[in-house]
């Protein structure tokens, strides 16, 4: 039987660092029996949260040369292994790796590149976005961000950098709600894992990195890759990156961003981590968080993770148009007649949220404000809304 350096735990779970919940297993290094790093696990979070970073993954994003490791660890994904560690204890570099030369980064072929941009009727998420936007506008942003498609239909986002190699593809398997699809395992897959490549050395790069040759606007960062696209799509006026988790942030994969202006949109419930991480990225651009999703979100909907694009879908894309072009004022004449006292201390309620997240977001930029305002305009059009309706009248 083969010995592993590192395992899932074998009992006891902590709190996920994607979705909160307790259900996190740790990789633990069996030497020592302590964990490799408090993010490094898998959720067993039932409702997909689909979260899980090898130890091979962490030591790639944090510039440690996993292959001079003793052995490597291999997933199982049918283990029920799981540990509840006493204490998080960070996995501490080696000392002796840090005086070798790191491997030279491996790249993805561009002929399997080219061969993913294809196939897109049974592409879920991409019949998603036509259903979501139009064939023309989803046509743009499928081509803007090289969207691929695997052997099985799911999502290929490939990761592109600067220089515009490809560093790997993450594919994910979605239904054509726009919904990752339940019990599907591994939840991600990745290209170079795939393809079985010998002595692939991994240095992952923002989801986007290559649109980084516009020098003319500002840059917006989210965690999924799903996200950035939606955004780009109903906010064109800034560059939108995604890191590919709420721990996807380091300073290395961010070197790409040096002397831009960066404003980050966290997921609900993660504004105080994305602080501290914005506080480390200040040494090379000029970052701001945008308080927006957590000021906004419910406390089902900070459990749940919302972010950017939950709210943005849940306006048509020909009413969001609409009510950029012609916003709603407070001298628009109201489509309900005669409403109730109820519905006016609705009114004055969501009015009041409206001028609450506009002093907030004061002190940011202008994308923020903007973003603020389109808010604004969607909860003041609803808010005229009767009980009944379910569409805008603009």
């Amino acid at each position: 039987m083969e010995n592993h350096k590192y395992s899932l735990a074998k009992k006891g779970k902590t709190k996920c660092p994607e979705c909160g919940q307790k259900t996190f297993v740790l990789y633990i290094d069996n030497d020592t029996g302590n964990p490799v790093h408090e993010t490094v696990g898998r959720c067993d979070r039932e409702n997909n949260c689909a979260y899980h970073c090898t130890p091979k993954q962490y030591f790639a994003d944090n510039n440690i040369s996993f292959d001079k490791l003793p052995t490597t660890q291999t997933y199982n994904q049918n283990s029920n292994a799981t540990i509840k560690p006493q204490q998080s204890m960070p996995y501490v570099r080696n000392k002796s790796l840090t005086t070798e030369p790191q491997p030279v980064t491996s790249y993805i072929d561009t002929d399997m590149f080219k061969q993913s941009l294809q196939g897109y009727g049974s592409n879920n998420f991409v019949k998603y976005l036509h259903k979501l936007v139009g064939a023309e506008v989803a046509t743009k942003a499928i081509e803007g961000y090289s969207i691929g498609t695997s052997k099985n239909g799911g999502t290929v986002f490939w990761q592109i950098d600067l220089q515009g190699k490809i560093r790997t593809g993450k594919i994910i398997q979605y239904d054509e709600s726009g919904h990752r699809r339940k019990n599907v395992m591994p939840p991600v897959q990745w290209v170079h894992s795939l393809l079985k490549l010998p002595s692939y050395n991994l240095s992952q790069c923002l989801f986007g990195e290559y649109l980084l040759h516009d020098t003319t606007k500002k840059v917006a960062i989210v965690e999924s890759e799903k996200t950035a696209i939606i955004a780009n799509i109903y906010l064109p006026d800034m560059i939108w990156l995604a890191t590919g988790g709420s721990n996807g942030i380091n300073i290395d994969k961010c070197r790409c961003l040096k002397g831009r202006t960066v404003v980050l949109y966290p997921d609900a419930g993660c504004f105080d981590k994305w602080t501290e991480k914005a506080k480390e990225l200040s040494i090379i651009c000029n970052v701001v968080v945008s308080p927006l999703i957590e000021n906004k979100a419910t406390d089902e909907q900070r459990k749940a993770g919302y972010d950017l694009a939950d709210y943005l879908v849940k306006t048509p894309f020909t009413a969001q148009i609409k009510a950029q072009q012609q916003p709603v004022t407070q001298t628009s004449p109201p489509i309900i007649e005669s409403p109730t006292a109820h519905e006016t201390r609705q009114d004055k309620r969501l009015n009041d949220e409206v001028l609450r997240i506009k002093k907030e977001t004061v002190n940011f930029t202008n994308e923020i404000e903007e973003i603020a305002d389109f808010f604004s305009t969607i909860t003041l059009m609803y808010a005229l809304l009767k009980p009944h309706q379910n569409i805008l009248i603009i």
